[in-house]
């Protein structure tokens, strides 16, 4: 389970240092990719299988099919950690998320989100400001 909120620096190779509390769930690996919201999304390398099962399984003849699977799968790379639990995350990558010297690292259950500072401060603004209507919209999910 991956739950919480840091920020850390990138250095000038793009390695980024994630959080010990975050990188123990991981195991030694895990898969990151151009996530929803120009974040990035890093997932267990078992979170990635299971979402690549049902992405093989959609219908390729089904133009936004095939996008939504170029758009994760050509962005997705392997990723491990060195010893001072930093992974070196891919300039296209970085490039895609406009991260440059400093990132916010969130835990979301079951995946982590990589975010530049400025945009994670401008959707976590916006989220607050309509937590309530959030809120009714899940309540009607059931949740």
């Amino acid at each position: 389970m991956f739950i919480g909120e840091f920020t850390h620096s990138i250095d000038q190779k793009g390695r980024i240092a994630i959080p010990y509390r975050l990188r123990r769930a991981l195991g030694k690996g895990a898969v990151i990719t151009r996530g929803l919201d120009n974040c990035l999304t890093i997932y267990t390398q078992p979170e990635w299988q299971r979402i690549s099962e049902k992405l093989v399984k959609l219908p390729m003849t089904n133009p936004k099919a095939r996008a939504f699977s170029r758009f994760m799968f050509s962005g997705a790379v392997e990723i491990s950690f060195d010893r001072q639990g930093r992974a070196l995350v891919p300039e296209y990558l970085r490039k895609y998320a406009g991260l440059k010297s400093q990132a916010v690292i969130a835990g979301l259950y079951s995946k982590i989100e990589i975010w530049e500072t400025k945009a994670w401060e401008a959707i976590k603004i916006k989220t607050e400001s309509e937590k309530e209507k959030i809120s009714e919209q899940l309540e009607e999910l059931g949740i």
